[in-house]
């Protein structure tokens, strides 16, 4: 089956005064468990892990949807700090869970901050979770900025300076920072360039519903300076009892570093590491990502 054959349908679920929108790709089987795909950002949308949808080739149904605050969901750019937070939107999966019907049983899959998400999520031990996916996460925003640093000292020396200049000055969305940002993305974000367009429309969306990205990560996936900047769940790992698969790229800005707590602290976890990859696997070794990905699922659906 194609991804043209896919065929898919849109919802939205309330939410409190809110709505989360959705969309399903693929068929309900019985033998097979729903999985749901938790995009990064925060606020990015679902635009640049739309690849996922390939899981439904193997007949099992799959459900992206866009957090509170970016994409198809409800804006909300007057909200503040005190808003975002990770239990919010532990919340609406939780109410898309059951919006969905799917309670019986269903999988997680959650990349970059959907992936620290997913473990947030894994550690309250859900009803009905069966597997929980963790792409490209850090176990904490900690070890994420200083393995950052390191890697944003490889780059070349003006694209360092430009981006310590802006930094410093308070003017991180001159032009030139932004182009300096992408010397870093293409490395570290996505090594297929230039972008595909769902990453591009993903980037966009992000500039166009900034509230979230800002407030909770930063200007950039380096310069973290938000609410989540001394997250971490490296304590509360052992929580997480249901079977766990790690992927990160060899080039991935989610270093080893950042990936191995995840591996001590969950047990009996699988960590795979695609070495032409970057951030995205889903995008830089797509059909492998799916294989791998879609035995996971297999392996645990009972």
């Amino acid at each position: 089956m194609s991804s043209e054959m896919i065929v898919s349908k849109e919802g939205r679920a309330g939410f409190g005064a809110y709505e989360t929108w959705y969309r399903i790709s693929g068929e309900f089987d019985a033998g097979k468990a729903p999985v749901v795909i938790l995009h990064g950002g925060p606020g990015a949308a679902h635009n640049y892990v739309d690849a996922y949808k390939l899981l439904a080739r193997g007949g099992r149904a799959v459900i992206h949807y866009d957090q509170l605050g970016c994409g198809n969901s409800t804006l909300l750019p007057e909200k503040g700090a005190d808003f975002w937070t990770p239990q919010l939107f532990i919340d609406e999966l939780e109410n898309l869970v059951d919006h969905l019907g799917i309670r019986g049983g269903f999988h997680v899959l959650g990349q970059s901050w959907g992936g620290m998400l997913g473990a947030e999520y894994g550690v309250t031990r859900p009803k009905g979770l069966k597997s929980l996916t963790i792409a490209n996460s850090p176990a904490s925003m900690k070890l994420w900025v200083e393995e950052a640093n390191r890697l944003r000292a490889d780059l070349p020396r003006d694209v360092q300076e430009t981006l310590t200049k802006h930094e410093q000055a308070g003017t991180t969305d001159d032009p030139a920072y932004q182009e300096a940002t992408v010397r870093f993305y293409e490395r570290h974000v996505c090594r297929v360039v230039p972008f595909p367009p769902e990453v591009t429309e993903t980037f966009a969306q992000i500039v166009r519903n900034p509230t979230v990205y800002n407030v909770m990560n930063g200007p950039n996936e380096f310069h973290v300076i938000g609410t989540l900047k001394s997250w971490s769940v490296i304590d509360r790992l052992p929580a997480i009892e249901v079977p766990t698969l790690l992927i990160s790229g060899r080039y991935d800005e989610a270093t080893p570093a950042t990936v191995q707590p995840f591996k001590d602290g969950i047990k009996g976890s699988r960590w795979e590491i695609f070495e032409h990859s970057s951030h995205m696997p889903h995008v830089e070794e797509q059909d492998l990502c799916m294989r791998v990905v879609g035995d996971f699922l297999d392996d645990n659906d009972n």
